[in-house]
């Protein structure tokens, strides 16, 4: 395990699990939602986000945290382990509700509300996107994946520690 995909639906536990991993092996994790997002919640271009994932894609070692649909099937093929949270949509909402008013490593700013739309979002990405997800997956047998379907399951995944 070198390098890592973490994707998910948003809420079900990706960046916590994502730290875990980083700070058990030691490879540096990079969250995608800081590369899209600016501190003043606009984004960067395309272009902007496409020339940082490939500076990252360049490293020997790395866990990248995030979906972004559009370079899911990139991210793929340059990693060799994909972790996916397939969880229950209420562990997910629960999730992001628990982590409303709180400051995450893993987004520039604090998020102070449940926004409708990442609820529709969340709601409906297991008929949106877990489908295309579990097909790009099977182009890319020759990654080796974890699918999380609860909690227990990803607290019960034992990581190794870092290569000496």
């Amino acid at each position: 395990m070198k390098k890592i995909l973490v994707i998910g639906c948003p809420g079900s536990g990706k960046s916590t699990f994502a730290r875990r991993l980083r700070d058990r092996t030691g490879l540096p994790l990079y969250h995608l939602d800081l590369l899209w997002h600016r501190p003043d919640k606009t984004t960067v271009s395309e272009a902007e986000f496409d020339a940082a994932l490939a500076e990252i894609f360049r490293k020997d070692r790395w866990i990248i945290d995030g979906n972004f649909s559009r370079t899911l099937e990139r991210r793929l093929a340059e990693c060799d382990t994909v972790f996916l949270f397939d969880l229950p949509l209420a562990d997910c909402i629960a999730g992001v509700e628990a982590r409303i008013g709180t400051k995450r490593e893993d987004m520039p700013w604090i998020e102070t509300e449940f926004a409708p739309e990442f609820r529709e979002f969340i709601t409906h990405f297991s008929e949106t996107r877990l489908p295309n997800i579990y097909a790009l997956l099977e182009k890319h047998r020759d990654k080796k994946l974890a699918v999380f379907h609860s909690h227990a399951e990803c607290d019960a995944y034992e990581i190794p520690a870092a290569e000496a």
